[in-house]
């Protein structure tokens, strides 16, 4: 059963739409991430699952309750969605303890003292943070006042858990730790989850499904590695790292299993196969993506694999990233980047060819 369901939801401010007529299922105990550049309506979208904005389109249902319909003019209340939400700033507050703030949720829907202490204490031990429980909420860190405000959104057992950029305060170490310490807690809990980020690392990594939205549309829905690896538009490709987008021609299609092709292209100074999900005619323009770590230097005397695309380029600049080196050649009228391993030598000026095999290249309509 899903957790959450937008059927057609918008919000428009005035004359401006910040979400534009979306649909989308977050299935239960799933991990789903909203992504996308500040301004594309991820936020907006979570707000209006929470009941912080009331969409002007569309409805919202969590499990099989409709929270919110803009046409009958319905609204249920935020307190009355039983969600627990964690926000950018934590909002953890300065004159409690770290028990008082977990225990805020329960105390405001009355529970009992014996009750509270019991959930709170065990919450606590979740997030470990049970000894810091009588400790001052401004002396804590960054990372533990993240911890209490997560303990808070869970300790009333909330049905959906809603993160908005939870780790944007933590400073990069921090903050790949506590994010894989939430994705193994929600792992064990199997809380349905959905978060908000524009960091497309964050998304790939805690993610079961991502969602990469713009300008208030979703353009793409899917598994990381789909994302990544298979994006369906230049904009989903571009998201993502510095992927190599080459312009060329279809010589030839052929499937070789279920919306999965094998295309024939060429162009400028190069030619080969990639994969692509749907077919395509001969003399097709074809955008070939090409990751930079899919890049492989043939070295003289190293077989060509069959199918492979092959690119000749002249070294312009390397930076050198510790374990890989960042090269920046050129090609004709066209740069690309590649990534290798920093051991392999690389003089500026000379000339390398690479290799790309057919399950590492995608075809993206232009």
């Amino acid at each position: 059963m899903p957790a959450i369901t937008l059927e057609k939801v918008s919000r428009e401010f005035g004359t401006f739409i910040a979400v534009d007529n979306i649909d989308l299922t977050v299935e239960e105990g799933e991990f789903v991430t909203l992504l996308g550049h500040s301004g594309c309506g991820k936020t907006t979208t979570l707000r209006m699952i929470a009941g912080l904005e009331r969409n002007t389109g569309g409805l919202v249902s969590i499990h099989d309750q409709v929270v919110s319909d803009a046409s009958k003019n319905y609204f249920l209340a935020p307190e009355r969605r039983q969600l627990g939400m964690v926000f950018q700033s934590y909002a953890i507050w300065p004159h409690m303890t770290v028990f008082d703030n977990v225990a805020y949720p329960l105390r405001i829907r009355r529970k009992s003292a014996v009750e509270i202490k019991d959930r709170v204490t065990k919450t606590l031990k979740l997030v470990e943070m049970e000894q810091f429980a009588q400790r001052p909420a401004p002396a804590l860190s960054g990372g533990q006042q993240q911890r209490v405000a997560i303990a808070r959104a869970l300790v009333f057992e909330p049905e959906v858990l809603l993160l908005d950029e939870p780790l944007s305060n933590l400073d990069a170490r921090l903050r790949t730790q506590m994010g894989d310490e939430f994705r193994a807690l929600q792992k064990r809990l199997g809380i349905t989850s959905l978060y908000v980020t524009h960091d497309q690392a964050e998304a790939m990594a805690l993610s079961d499904r991502v969602v990469v939205m713009h300008a208030g549309h979703i353009l793409q829905v899917g598994a990381p590695d789909d994302i990544y690896h298979r994006p369906r538009s230049r904009a989903v490709a571009d998201f993502f790292g510095s992927p190599n987008l080459f312009e060329g021609a279809v010589r030839g299609c052929e499937r070789i299993g279920d919306d999965v092709f094998v295309l024939d292209v060429s162009g400028q100074g190069w030619s080969g196969r990639c994969r692509a999900d749907m077919p395509s005619q001969a003399g097709e323009s074809i955008l070939v993506m090409i990751r930079p770590e899919n890049l492989r230097v043939i070295d003289s005397g190293t077989p060509v694999k069959d199918g492979e695309i092959t690119i000749q380029g002249r070294v312009a600049d390397t930076i050198f990233r510790g374990a890989r080196r960042t090269i920046l050649l050129e090609c004709g009228t066209a740069n690309f980047n590649a990534e290798i391993s920093a051991l392999h030598p690389v003089t500026v000026g000379e000339s390398i060819a690479f290799g790309v095999e057919p399950g590492a290249a995608w075809a993206i309509r232009p």
